[in-house]
Parts: structure tokens; C-alpha cells; sequence
């Protein structure tokens, strides 16, 4: 192992990943003495911006924190101040708002696979380069991109940031008629996305795993994208068992932190990192795939998901998130084929003074939002946690342990640039939303 002298390691901007962030390492011989994530994109003070605004409000506005996972979003905070004001949205229109989300799975999944992800596999240096070589490949997942985008745009009003979804439910709900062309998409995508899994399933993974705790929505019976509540899988040294809590205890459970180095806090689960998103989900709830996913996950490599097995490989997290691209598109056709128009495409929210919260499960993790709500309906109160605020500390932990095994198995220097390199896969990994993280925890000003 290399014992050379200390040295600082600089990445000043991550490629291929949603926003702007920087790596920063400090090494001393052979170790890693820190490691940080540095998000630097300006913060954003959307939980400031909500308050004084109505109740109906929420949905379209947090729905700009991302041009990405804009339905994530929407959902949470229509889930969150309905939960305040004591409705329970049901029947076919909860069902669209599942076919919604799984439109914004699917786009946005398989745009982190073909064009952010894959590259790396490819020895490609971005998505151009990689299209001139694997043509095929990054053209079928455009396809199955835009199929998530045709979903969005029927029910939503349009592809990106939708104007259709409100509080109760829908302005319009789509007729049987409108919703056939679809179905027709999203199973031509389907085949595609199976072809989609047998591709990334050959890739070479570098051996690496995540040995923190997992958190993911879980409810038992499904693979968790709009329902349950927030369940841990613990470390694998762990003693505890698995575990579950209500979603009102979620911020004493998940608690935030400003770090000097970053506009995005840091949270920890019971003062520890811990990781959410895809294979958090798949570790949870991978025994409730839908039939067609959970084969193509055994012919990927990845094990039988419904004998509870475990994926701890960051790599191989695009294998996950492939799996998943083909359940959403098997459920997606489920709820068109059963699909009856309701009778009105929303259900009344009366205004009343309390307080709401809500998680859903966001193509990256996690995402959840409270609300106060004062007496005339009025934001008093907005928090919003996105998954990769949360995902940052293992981040971290993550780069620490992979430049720590690089360097610990080389019996000469190694080079900045291959480290640079190992950072930015290792980042890239956990598919991070960097937009939707910063912001800060708090602001004072102080004047004299």
C-alpha cells in the first residue's frame, strides 16, 4: 500500500448528474482522512416561498424544485396537506395518480441508465460518445423514455412540471378511449425495457457494497411507490431486525444537518448514514415485483428478489433501476386495462387548521413534505427532505471506502486522475438530484 505523503484530490464539477457539485478528498499516504460532497449550486428557498400561500398551492409550486421528478413532487405535497385536512383520496382516481408516477419512473429511470449511467460502463465519456458506439441502445431507451413522457403528458397535461395534478386529485380525468393508444406505448416499451435489463445485467461490476442501513417506503403486499410507511433494513453486522415507523416520526428519526461545505444538508437515521432509493427499494420490497420484473431481475444476475435477496453493489444499482423501468411498465398497463373513468375527478379538501406530512417514493428515494396550515387554509410551516440530502453522508462513506480499497490494493501511487475517475462513478452510482437537495436548513440575518 502506498504510504506517500499527504495530498488533497479536487473534482471541481461532477459530469453527468442532475445540478452542480464537487468532490473534494483528503488523503494522507494511503488513507482517506475525509471525503466530502460539496453541492455549491445556490440554494433553494422553496419552504420559505410556501409560506403565506393557500392550500392548493403546494403541488404546482414544489413541482419546480425539479424538472426531472417533477410528479414526485406533486404527489408528496397533495398526500401531505390532504393528510392535514383529513382526506383520504381512493378508487380510480388514486390509481391515476400511481399511473402518473410510474410515468415519471419510467422517463426518468431509463434516462439515468442510457444517458447518465451507462457511460461509465462503456468506457464512454458522456452520452454522445456512447450513442456513436451502443446506437441501439441509447435510441430504444429514448423510447422507452418518452413512453414515461406520453404517461406524464395524458394525465398531467403535459411532459415536464404538469399542470393537471391538484389537491383531491385531478382537474380532468382521461376518458378508456384516450388511455388505448397509450397501452399500446408503454407495451412496445415494455419489451424494450426487458431487452434494457439484459443489457446492463452484462456489464462489468467492480466489486464494492454499501454496508449502512437501507430506508425505503414499505407496504406489504406491493413495491411501495405512493403507500405505507418509511421501514429500515439494518446494516449487515446489525443485530437489530427490520423495522418500521409511523410517517409522523419521520423527522425524529431522519434528522438534518447544515455542513460548512455544501448548500444541501446532510441527514442521518438514527445518527447514522443510510441510503435510499432503488436498491433500499428492491432490498424492502423486491419479493412484490411484479412477476415479469422479478424474472428479468433473476436472469440479470442480481438473485431471486422474491427469496429476499439483497443488493449492496452501488454498480450494479442500473441493473435495480432497470428492473424497475419493467415493473412500472407492467403496472402501468395493469391500472389502464382496469381502468373506469370515476365520477368526478376530484374529491372537496376542506380547509381546517393542522398539520400534515407525507413520503413517497421518488425515482431517486425517499421524499417528504409537511405542512402547517393555519386556520383560513394558509401555509404556516414547509419542510421538505428529498432523497438525496439524505443519501449524501453515504455518499460519502461511500467514496471513502472505494478510494480507501483502491489504494489500499495498489503497490505503487496511484494517479489522480484514475482517482477522479473512481470518484465520479462512485457518485454517479446513487443517481443524485442535486437541485432538489440544496437548500438550507435555516437563515438568520443579523443587522446592526
Amino acid at each position: 500500500m502506498s504510504r506517500g505523503p499527504s495530498r488533497v484530490l479536487r473534482l471541481d464539477a461532477l459530469a453527468r448528474v442532475e445540478g452542480e457539485a464537487a468532490v473534494r478528498l483528503r488523503l494522507r499516504g494511503g488513507e482517506v482522512v475525509a471525503a466530502e460532497l460539496r453541492i455549491y449550486e445556490p440554494p433553494r428557498f422553496f419552504e420559505a416561498f410556501l409560506v403565506g400561500r393557500g392550500h392548493t398551492e403546494p403541488p404546482d409550486l414544489t413541482a419546480r424544485i425539479c424538472g426531472i421528478c417533477p410528479v414526485a413532487y406533486q404527489m408528496t405535497a397533495c398526500q401531505a396537506i390532504e393528510a392535514a385536512c383529513g382526506v383520504t383520496v381512493d378508487g380510480p382516481v388514486a390509481q391515476l395518480r400511481r399511473l402518473l408516477y410510474y410515468g415519471e419512473w419510467i422517463e426518468s429511470q431509463s434516462l439515468h441508465i442510457h444517458l447518465l449511467h451507462a457511460p461509465d460502463f462503456l468506457g464512454c465519456a458522456d452520452a454522445v460518445e456512447a450513442a456513436r458506439g451502443h446506437r441501439a441502445a441509447v435510441e430504444r431507451g429514448l423510447r422507452i423514455k418518452q413512453a414515461g413522457n406520453a404517461v406524464v403528458e395524458v394525465l398531467g397535461g403535459r411532459p415536464i412540471h404538469p399542470v393537471n395534478v391538484r389537491v383531491g386529485g385531478f382537474y380532468r380525468t382521461p376518458s378508456r378511449t384516450e388511455l388505448v393508444p397509450l397501452a399500446e406505448r408503454l407495451r412496445r416499451a415494455r419489451d424494450e425495457a426487458l431487452e434494457t435489463v439484459r443489457w446492463v445485467g452484462g456489464f462489468d461490476f467492480p466489486e464494492a457494497s454499501f454496508d449502512g442501513e437501507f430506508l425505503a417506503l414499505h407496504d406489504p403486499g406491493r413495491y411501495a411507490i405512493d403507500s405505507g410507511a418509511p421501514a429500515v433494513l439494518p446494516a449487515p453486522e446489525s443485530r437489530e431486525g427490520r423495522r418500521s415507523f409511523p410517517v409522523t416520526e419521520f423527522e425524529n428519526r431522519v434528522v438534518e444537518e447544515q455542513v460548512p461545505y455544501s448548500t444541501a444538508l446532510q441527514s442521518r437515521l438514527d445518527g447514522r448514514p443510510h441510503l435510499t432509493g432503488a436498491l433500499a427499494r428492491y432490498a424492502l420490497n423486491g419479493r412484490w415485483l411484479h412477476p415479469t420484473a422479478a424474472e428479468a431481475a433473476r436472469g440479470s444476475g442480481l438473485g431471486d428478489p422474491t427469496a429476499g435477496v439483497v443488493c449492496r453493489n452501488p454498480y450494479r444499482s442500473i441493473v435495480v433501476r432497470a428492473v424497475e423501468v419493467v415493473h412500472a411498465l407492467e403496472e402501468a398497463l395493469l391500472i389502464i386495462e382496469g381502468y373506469r373513468p370515476p365520477a368526478r375527478a376530484q374529491v372537496a379538501v376542506p380547509v381546517r387548521e393542522a398539520v400534515g406530512c407525507a413520503v413517497t417514493e421518488a425515482p431517486r428515494g425517499l421524499l417528504y413534505h409537511r405542512y402547517a396550515l393555519g386556520p383560513d387554509g394558509a401555509v404556516t410551516r414547509a419542510r421538505i427532505v428529498p432523497p438525496t440530502a439524505q443519501n449524501q453522508a453515504a455518499v460519502e462513506e461511500d467514496l471513502r471506502r472505494q478510494v480507501g480499497a483502491r489504494l489500499a490494493r495498489s503497490r505503487s501511487a496511484v494517479g489522480d486522475g484514475e482517482l477522479v475517475a473512481l470518484c465520479e462513478r462512485a457518485v454517479r452510482n446513487h443517481d443524485p438530484c442535486i437541485s432538489c437537495a440544496a437548500h438550507f436548513l435555516d437563515l438568520t440575518v443579523e443587522r446592526e
